[in-house]
């Protein structure tokens, strides 16, 4: 039996790695359609995204200086118009200051440091050097890509919640870290294989955190019965019993009506008084940092 030649296991791996990649790139479709749905973008974030759509900016330059890689090129050229889709839906949803940080984002990568790249090496003479030179740049920031969902992971963490990770991203993450490691080992491309490298560890520990917490629930706020109420409440509680007790043992006494009258006022108060005072419980707990996602 004959092995296949590296030319051809190079071209299985690349069309793997693509089919992956487009489902990467269609991953988080179930994340953006919840925010459609709930109309805000709000604990969500930009920053996986932005650097994507930079990171796929770049590649596609690189591609089409490498010339022929029209895998690389093909797939670039629609993973920039897809995260260039994703980021006009959040910036839709988002909240101001989330967007004013995204727009941010945008100019000073996707608009002012991709135009200085491109135009200081086009100008490098020597196609070989342009070509190594635009390959470190891209390796930096397919780095900085893998290494954009370590936000994530420290927001799953800190919540013990995965409410906010993609894991069919993350498995294709992980999946296509491999298939296009191959690829570039098999052609023999450095800037092609080792940023993936690092995306396989990365993918790998986002599905660990999502395995460690899916099953982790957010913490309800406790309705508290009368025995169970807080010091506060219970005490004033009992004021307002010995009270009415003891005004409507007097009115019986005296057949004096008015003081009734004068206790349902009075515990018409307390019941409010006590209700503020529960209100108040309540929202200190409800602002305590355990229970903000």
């Amino acid at each position: 039996m004959v092995a296949p030649d590296p030319h051809t296991l190079a071209s299985v791996f690349g069309m793997l790695g693509t089919l992956v990649s487009f489902l990467v790139l269609l991953a988080p479709l179930p994340t953006f359609y919840r925010i459609y749905k709930r109309k805000s973008a709000d604990g969500f974030q930009s920053l996986p995204y932005s650097v994507a759509l930079f990171s796929a900016m770049l590649m596609f330059y690189y591609a089409y200086i490498k010339e022929n890689a029209y895998l690389l090129l093909g797939i670039n050229s629609f993973g920039s118009i897809i995260e260039t889709i994703y980021l006009i839906v959040y910036m839709i949803y988002a909240p101001s200051n989330s967007r004013i940080f995204t727009a941010k984002l945008l100019v000073l990568f996707n608009f002012l440091a991709y135009g200085v790249i491109v135009g200081v090496t086009y100008q490098i003479p020597n196609p070989l050097l342009r070509l190594k030179v635009i390959g470190w740049i891209n390796v930096v920031f397919s780095v900085c890509v893998f290494a954009a969902p370590l936000s994530i992971l420290r927001l799953v963490i800190r919540t013990k919640s995965v409410e906010y990770m993609s894991f069919p991203l993350s498995f294709c993450l992980t999946i296509c870290a491999v298939m296009w490691f191959f690829y570039g080992l098999l052609i023999k491309d450095l800037f092609v294989a080792a940023p993936n490298i690092l995306g396989f560890t990365f993918g790998m520990a986002q599905m660990i955190l999502f395995l460690v917490y899916k099953n982790t629930k957010r913490p309800i706020l406790p309705e508290f019965k009368l025995n169970e109420m807080p010091n506060r409440v219970a005490a004033a509680n009992d004021e307002i019993i010995v009270a009415c007790e003891s005004t409507t043992q007097t009115g019986l006494k005296t057949g004096e009506g008015e003081n009734k009258t004068s206790c349902e006022a009075d515990d018409d108060h307390e019941n409010q008084s006590q209700t503020t005072e529960t209100s108040t419980v309540t929202n200190d707990i409800e602002t305590s940092p355990e229970s903000i996602v």
